[in-house]
């Protein structure tokens, strides 16, 4: 069964490094045939066994192995069934252009020139800078349909009154419960960043607004915690969390806008082909037009 899956999935799977396989003190055949096939493709430990887990209830739930279907039932992964119970505040299913930029003068200029959705990453410790630069980029989108997240300073986030805050893993490592039970009851939208499997399956539990998933290719601006994933197991990811607004993250380019579309992600969240730009309102309008009107409007 292992090289039954091996064989079926090499050739779009390729290009990952093999992985020790996790001990387990599981002895299902099917368990651990999947597992040790999923190691051997690259998936990390845990998005390994998370995989492991979901070929055993889909096999149980066919009646029947079959290596060439691979996972993709939310009811396999034991993702919470729908409509959730806690869910946090809604948003758009397409999110579009989503551009994640430096400072407020950057998201007010972004907001203007028409970016559909748009993120704050300031990054620094003074408090003080921080609530200036999170009141000023709230400001900077009133008059315009943008959607403005702030990431990491969700405190500083609701207390302005923003549309939504994102974190990533470890600033999720970061809340109690009351913390999200906080920012749940405030109605601000939650994004949440996932780098396989294991963190999307986290992320399911919280319900939150939107998930980000990524890095899809190699990218210099932050440490990733995972090789790249690629475009294929985007689109597995993509059909897994379909019931979600989804985003797409990390090195994207113009040239794989189309690539991410067609791979069932509502947006594609952008850094460098927008502030790297030598003229950045042309560059969005470029982005906006390869786009078009189906990656989402404005709420």
């Amino acid at each position: 069964m292992q090289q039954a899956i091996v064989e079926a999935h090499r050739e779009r799977l390729a290009g990952f490094e093999p992985q020790p396989v996790p001990p387990t003190r599981e002895t299902d055949p099917v368990f651990l045939s999947a597992l040790a096939a999923c190691s051997q493709l690259g998936y990390i430990a845990a998005d390994a066994l998370c995989l492991a887990r979901a070929w055993t209830a889909q096999t149980l739930r066919l009646g029947a192995f079959d290596p060439a279907r691979w996972p993709d039932a939310p009811a396999d992964f034991g993702l919470q069934p729908r409509p959730h119970a806690a869910p946090f505040a809604p948003c758009p299913k397409n999110l579009g252009l989503y551009a994640v930029l430096p400072d407020a003068q950057w998201v007010s200029r972004m907001a203007h020139a028409g970016v559909p959705t748009l993120q704050l990453r300031f990054k620094g410790n003074d408090a003080q800078a921080i609530a200036r630069e999170v009141r000023a980029a709230i400001q900077g989108v009133k008059g315009t349909p943008a959607r403005l997240f702030i990431n990491d300073h969700w405190r500083i986030a609701l207390d302005e009154g923003a549309y939504g805050v994102h974190l990533g893993q470890e600033d999720l490592d970061q809340l109690c419960a009351a913390d999200i039970a906080l920012v749940r009851r405030s109605g601000t939208r939650l994004g949440l960043s996932t780098h396989g499997y294991a963190e999307m399956l986290r992320a399911d539990r919280l319900s939150p607004s939107y998930i980000a998933m990524g890095a899809v290719f190699p990218t210099t601006l932050k440490a990733m915690p995972t090789a790249p994933q690629g475009l294929e197991r985007l689109a597995d990811y993509a059909r897994l969390m379909h019931a979600y607004p989804l985003v797409a993250i990390g090195g994207i380019t113009p040239e794989h806008l189309a690539a991410i579309q067609a791979a069932g992600v509502g947006s594609a969240a952008m850094v460098r082909a927008i502030v790297q730009a030598s003229e950045p309102q042309a560059a969005v309008r470029r982005l906006l037009h390869l786009m078009g009107s189906t990656w989402g409007e404005a709420e």
